[in-house]
């Protein structure tokens, strides 16, 4: 038997790095002493969500991974509690800005990272002015905590992603997340829709899931505001929620999976098995017919 212990935390941010930072880092120290061994902080955790209209000035926001402050700080926690932790950042490569997750190994060691490649584009949430679309593909790190796969807040709503990281050998997914209030229809909750999409990626590749979202009012410069929902959760390798904070607390919750019991469950069902790839040519097509040039 392989029991594993994770944690999800959510927690509200703004424009301090120091305040932010200290409040994750008070999360990640309650997480290990009540014995999780993979904690999930939130998408973007060391400062406000600066999404919300386009401002080229946050732009200098972001820090090349060789000296990022917050990589640096929170791989140093990592080696020092023996957790793995992957660390949500703003990345600047050259020209190019991403949103970017490194993942930090129980010893500290960054075994690489993740650019989110998904990047959505509406009111409150205008993330292709300042993100490119990520290059890495879809990755899966072999962890002290064992093989996790990760995507970030809005590759969350796209089956292939977690299927894709499932056949890489994933065997729990992680989301950090930044979504709450749809300010072009101020009377729509999707709070319950994100939730049951992302349990349908844990019921249909059976492993456990794990989603961690901010929760507060953030105001951007010319006034326009988000309200983060919160209600992040654990589900497990059924998609049952077997923890969920609400919209407003701070916090975090921890659960334990046999991790060997349901590699021999995902095992017995033949999901992957019976799966029919030569049938599923439409899924490189944007129409549903017609195949891109550079495919």
């Amino acid at each position: 038997m392989t029991m594993l212990t994770v944690a999800i935390t959510q927690m509200a941010s703004d424009n301090d790095w120091t305040k932010n930072c200290d409040k994750a880092e008070r999360l990640v120290r309650e997480a290990a002493a009540k014995g999780a061994r993979l904690i999930l902080l939130q998408e973007l955790f060391d400062g406000d969500y600066f999404c919300i209209e386009q401002h080229a000035k946050f732009l200098t926001q972001a820090e090349e991974l060789d000296r990022h402050p917050t990589v640096k700080r929170f791989a140093a926690l990592a080696k020092e509690l023996g957790v793995v932790l992957p660390v949500s950042v703003f990345e600047r490569a050259g020209t190019a800005h991403y949103n970017t997750t490194v993942f930090v190994d129980a010893d500290g060691r960054e075994l690489g990272i993740y650019r989110k490649s998904h990047i959505p584009d509406g009111r409150g949430y205008q993330e292709k002015f300042y993100f490119s679309p990520g290059d890495t593909g879809f990755k899966v790190w072999d962890t002290a905590a064992g093989r996790i796969g990760l995507g970030i807040c809005w590759d969350q709503w796209f089956p292939e992603c977690a299927r894709a990281m499932a056949l890489m050998g994933a065997e729990i997914l992680l989301y950090p997340t930044a979504i709450g209030s749809e300010p072009p229809n101020p009377d729509y909750d999707s709070s319950s829709h994100w939730q049951n999409c992302m349990r349908g990626h844990a019921a249909a590749n059976i492993m456990p899931l794990m989603a961690s979202n901010r929760v507060g009012k953030e105001t951007a410069p010319d006034g326009r505001s988000d309200i983060f929902y919160g209600r992040s959760f654990i589900a497990d390798y059924q998609g049952e929620k077997v923890e969920e904070m609400d919209r407003t607390e701070e916090g975090l919750r921890l659960a334990s999976f046999d991790m060997d019991a349901i590699r021999e469950l995902r095992r017995s069902w033949g999901v992957f098995r019976d799966r029919r790839p030569e049938l599923y040519g439409a899924l490189m097509t944007l129409d549903g017919k017609t195949k891109s040039a550079a495919v």
